[in-house]
C-alpha cells in the first residue's frame, strides 16, 4: 500500500468522514444483520432446551472441593455441553488452560506409538507445531512419542483437496485432523457441510479413523456442530465463543463417549478421566455464558462483516468477503504495510474497555513462531471473544480480527481505525453513500 501525504486532513473532519462511511456500510449490510440477529433464537431455544432436559437449578451453581468427587452440578454441565454440541459425551474442564491444551489432551489421548495423523487443512495452527513436533524437542511431542505426521495441503484457493484426501487415505490412518478455523492462515474457514464431506468421505474408507476437528472460533456459527455432522471428537475454547465472554478459563472436549473418556485420562489420569476435578465455584458463570454465548457469537458476527465490507470498500482485500457463509468468527484483512498494521492495532487498543492507554508492540509469544502484535484489552486475559485483533509480524501484514460483545464496540473501534489511517496517509477519503 503507496502512502500518499495529505495536506490540510485534521482530525474533526477525518472523524466526520469515518463516522458516515461506517453508517453507510452498515445500511447496506441490512439483511445481513438481520439474518444474523434472526440466528440467535435458534441457537438459544437448543440452549435452553438443554437446560430444562437436564433440569439446571441453582443448586447446580455450587462446586464441591478436593478430588471432585460425586459432583453433581459438573456431570449435569457436561450433559449440558453434550446436548447443546449434539454429542455422546462432552467435559468442560476449568482445569483446560487452553483450546490448545485440550486439543492436545484428545491427540495425546487417543493415539498410541506407531499411529498416523493426518491433517487435511494444511499445517495447524503455530500452538500445535510444537505439540505435533514441528517444531522443539525435548518437550514430549507426539513425534517424540513414535507417532507420526503427514498434512495434506489445501489447494491454491486455500480449499480442501478432496482428491488428495482420497490418495492420502489408501494408507491406514487413525486419526485425521481437521482445523475448522483458518488460524493465521490466509483461506476461508470451513463451514459444516465441508467438515461433513470430509468426514463422511473418511468414514466411508476408514470407518475406524477417528476425524477430529479444532472447533476454535467456530461455536454456534452454524446452526450445527461438528460432532453432529460426523466428526467423532472435537475440543476448543471456553474463553472463546461457547463462554459468552464471561467464562474466566478453561476448555471442552465432544464427541463419542469412549474418546471424551480417553481425552479426559490424558488430562487427569487414567482411573479417574472425566470423574474427576473442582468446577472452582466457576459453575455459575460456564452456565450463564452457554446461556448468553449464541447473542454474543451473533454480535461478533456482525462486527465481523461490518470490518470485511469497511475495508473492502477501500480497496483491502479481506477474507471472507462481507455476507459470505461463514465457519467461524475470524476475519481477516490484508493490511500490506506494517506501519498501517500498526496504526489499526493501536486504534483497537484505544478503543478497549482495559487497557486503552497501553500501546500493542511486536512480542514473542509462547507457541508462535513469528512475533505477533495483539490489540485487545479484554476484561478475561486473552479472551478473543470479546473482540481483539493480532497479527503475525511478516508480509503480507495481514490482520486477524476476531469477537465482539456488541458490534457497537466495533463500530467505534472501526471509526478510530480509519480516521488514524486517514491522517497518517494510508487512506484517501471517497464519497460514500
Amino acid at each position: 500500500m503507496d502512502k500518499s501525504p495529505l495536506v490540510g486532513i485534521n482530525e474533526e473532519l477525518a472523524e466526520s468522514w469515518a463516522r458516515k462511511h461506517v453508517e453507510y456500510v452498515l445500511s447496506q449490510l441490512k439483511p445481513v444483520v438481520e439474518k444474523r440477529t434472526a440466528s440467535v433464537m435458534i441457537r438459544l431455544e437448543k440452549v435452553l432446551q438443554a437446560f430444562a432436559l437436564e433440569r439446571v437449578g441453582t443448586h447446580h451453581f455450587a462446586s464441591v472441593t478436593g478430588y471432585g468427587h460425586g459432583d453433581e452440578a459438573r456431570e449435569v454441565i457436561d450433559r449440558v455441553f453434550a446436548r447443546v454440541l449434539g454429542a455422546q459425551q462432552a467435559a468442560f474442564r476449568p482445569q483446560f488452560v487452553s483450546g490448545t491444551h485440550a486439543i492436545a489432551a484428545s491427540l495425546f489421548g487417543v493415539l498410541r506409538p506407531g499411529d498416523q495423523l493426518l491433517s487435511v487443512t494444511g499445517r495447524p495452527y503455530e500452538t500445535l507445531e510444537e505439540v505435533i513436533g514441528l517444531r522443539g524437542a525435548g518437550q514430549g511431542s507426539l513425534s517424540e512419542f513414535g507417532i507420526s505426521f503427514e498434512e495434506l495441503s489445501l489447494k491454491n484457493d486455500g480449499t480442501v483437496d478432496f482428491d488428495g484426501l482420497e490418495k492420502a487415505l489408501e494408507v491406514p490412518r487413525q486419526m485425521v485432523f481437521i482445523q475448522r478455523s483458518c488460524g493465521y492462515s490466509w483461506r476461508p474457514s470451513l463451514t459444516m457441510d465441508l467438515i461433513q464431506k470430509i468426514c463422511s468421505q473418511i468414514h466411508a474408507r476408514q470407518p475406524s479413523c477417528v476425524c477430529f476437528v479444532d472447533n476454535c472460533y467456530g461455536e454456534f456459527v452454524e446452526g450445527r456442530e461438528p460432532t453432529e455432522v460426523g466428526a467423532d471428537l472435537m475440543a476448543g475454547s471456553m474463553i472463546k465463543n461457547l463462554g459468552g465472554t464471561i467464562v474466566p478459563t478453561g476448555g471442552y472436549v465432544a464427541g463419542k463417549s469412549d474418546l471424551v473418556e480417553k481425552a479426559c485420562c490424558r488430562l487427569t489420569s487414567p482411573g479417574i478421566g472425566s470423574h474427576g476435578g473442582t468446577g472452582f465455584d466457576l459453575n455459575r458463570l460456564v452456565l450463564q455464558g452457554l446461556f448468553l454465548a449464541p447473542q454474543m457469537v451473533a454480535e461478533a458476527l456482525i462486527g465481523a462483516d461490518l470490518i470485511s465490507s469497511v475495508f473492502k470498500e477501500l480497496g483491502f482485500l479481506v477474507q471472507p468477503s462481507p455476507g459470505e457463509e461463514r465457519g467461524d468468527l475470524i476475519q481477516a484483512v490484508q493490511i500490506g504495510d506494517p506501519d498501517a498494521l500498526m496504526i489499526v492495532c493501536k486504534a483497537f487498543q484505544e478503543c478497549s474497555p482495559v487497557g486503552s492507554y497501553l500501546n500493542p508492540v511486536p512480542a514473542v509469544m509462547p507457541g508462535y513462531e513469528n512475533d505477533l502484535v495483539m490489540a485487545g484489552g479484554t476484561f478475561i486475559d486473552g479472551s478473543t471473544s470479546e473482540f481483539s485483533a493480532d497479527a503475525p509480524l511478516k508480509p503480507p501484514y495481514n490482520l486477524f480480527v476476531q469477537g465482539g460483545t456488541h458490534h457497537a464496540h466495533i463500530k467505534i473501534a472501526v471509526v478510530r481505525a480509519l480516521c488514524d489511517l486517514v491522517e497518517a496517509g494510508f487512506v484517501n477519503m471517497p464519497q460514500t453513500g
